[in-house]
């Protein structure tokens, strides 16, 4: 239940941040937004200001005409949010204050804030990590001039069919000890590796909270002569900054991250289109949901790292020029502005339901894929959840 709990929790903070893009923005342009809620229908219940300034409260699903702002909904599908602003489908043109009525560059600035909100989400809560203490891979320069928590050899990666597979080793896996003596360094790492070829000898691993010893038998890979475990190896340690600058890496940062993101998405689209295997892992709802677990175990530190890589995730994919999402509607303004008229309102319509509807299919696709490979995870969550009730 903590697992569901923090990945509502995450799920809405973001949402909650993109849809606060389009509201300010629109606002700021004189834009009406009808209503602004948390959560998808049925309404719980709402909240508006009248004519002299003082809140009604709405309940339940109830109807309401004539609302002179905006209506501030808290619904019952705790899975996203919304924005609805007048003219958005290009109705109400002549309207002052629609959405449709407005220049292009405005109504790019409205599309776009909620991207740019999710970056800048990511950047705060990495600069909160960074103030707190960030996992990080270190070198030379932060050793020398950072404060350096729980430094540890940590294994990112792991080769198929490698001895380091037969072990039973990891990615996110801690290297405290190989052949009986304490590790210091990825460099004595490799040179009790190196001395050791062909021999069974013990390593001893972090994982999460346990301590477990593994057996490994270091020798060739893939035909390359030498003794390797079939692991790549990071040292890291958890660095924290003084606030003031940790507020600058942390925006430093979450633009690496962009830049490392989108270079994965290029990727995954290439190797789709050429029709080669794609070896980055997509997970889904549930994947997510399942990642979240994992993420909760290894502490506050490592949630906070991983919503603002959902974060820039859902910038990165909300930009995509696909219909239905803010990028294809940027698409969309953007051939309007080159041919001097938009597109008729009807057929654009039916461009992004079409888009929709395709989005909609894939996360069905993705959350079986999911359900496949997390089954029984899955089938523990939903356990715990049916027996509340």
């Amino acid at each position: 239940m903590i697992t569901l709990l923090v990945f509502l929790i995450i799920l809405s903070l973001l949402v909650f941040v993109h849809e606060l893009g389009h509201f300010a923005v629109a606002r700021k342009f004189g834009i009406r937004v009808d209503e602004f809620g948390l959560g998808f229908p049925p309404r719980a219940f709402g909240v508006y200001k009248d004519e002299h300034g003082k809140w009604i409260k709405v309940a339940g699903n109830k109807q309401v005409e004539n609302v002179p702002g905006t209506l501030y909904s808290l619904n019952w599908v705790p899975l996203g949010g919304f924005v609805k602003i007048k003219g958005e489908n290009g109705e109400d043109s002549e309207a002052k204050d629609s959405f449709a009525s407005k220049k292009i560059w405005k109504r790019i600035s409205v599309l776009t804030a909620g991207v740019t909100m999710n970056v800048i989400l990511a950047g705060v809560l990495l600069s909160i990590g960074l103030m707190i203490g960030l996992p990080q891979v270190l070198d030379e320069e932060k050793t020398n001039t950072l404060t350096i928590k729980d430094p540890k050899i940590q294994v990112v990666e792991v080769i198929a069919d490698s001895p380091a597979t037969v072990a039973g080793i990891e990615p996110g896996d801690s290297i405290i000890a190989i052949n009986n003596e304490d590790v210091f360094g990825i460099t004595k790492i490799n040179e009790i590796v190196v001395e050791n070829a062909d021999k069974e000898i013990p390593i001893v691993i972090k994982r999460g909270d346990d301590e477990l010893q593994k057996i490994i038998t270091p020798g060739n890979i893939d035909g390359k002569e030498g003794a390797f475990m079939g692991v790549s190896l990071v040292e890291t340690g958890t660095v924290s900054y003084p606030w003031y600058k940790a507020i600058i890496e942390g925006f430093i940062l979450a633009v690496v991250l962009l830049k490392a993101i989108i270079m994965a998405f290029y990727t995954i689209i290439r190797d789709l289109i050429i029709g080669t295997t794609v070896e980055t892992d997509i997970a889904g709802p549930i994947g997510i949901a399942v990642l979240t677990g994992q993420v909760v175990k290894m502490g506050f530190i490592y949630v906070l790292q991983f919503a603002a890589l959902l974060s820039l995730n859902l910038a990165i994919i909300n930009f995509l020029p696909i219909p239905a999402l803010d990028g294809g509607r940027v698409f969309f303004l953007i051939i309007e502005k080159i041919r001097g008229k938009a597109l008729n309102a009807r057929i654009e319509n039916i461009i992004h339901t079409t888009g929709f509807v395709f989005l909609m299919l894939l996360v069905v696709l993705v959350t079986f894929r999911d359900v496949s490979k997390f089954g029984n995870v899955f089938a523990g969550l939903w356990g715990k959840i049916t027996g509340l009730f």
